[in-house]
């Protein structure tokens, strides 16, 4: 049941913190990354980039660190879709 608790837990810091992934989906900024595009965003904030939403088109999470894993997988699982948009053929 702990377990349980735990994953409860971090599942409702990540909804608080937002879901980068979430953010640069519907950020249709031009030249924005779209290939991991929230994993990017993440480690950009946590290396202390300065203009998110310039550069993404959506501001970094308050805790990138907290929502990097999310990202990360939710990243990779829209992959496809990702590389389609990059190639020009939008879905």
């Amino acid at each position: 049941m702990a377990a349980m608790n735990k994953l409860i837990l971090i599942s409702l810091a990540l909804a608080l913190t937002g879901c980068a992934t979430a953010r640069t989906l519907d950020a249709a900024k031009p030249g924005a990354p779209v290939v991991y595009a929230g994993t990017r965003l993440n480690m950009y904030a946590l290396q202390g980039g300065c203009c998110a939403a310039d550069r993404f088109g959506a501001e970094a999470p308050s805790y990138p660190g907290l929502d990097l894993p999310g990202s990360a997988l939710l990243d990779t699982l829209l992959l496809p879709l990702s590389l389609l948009t990059a190639a020009g053929l939008g879905v």
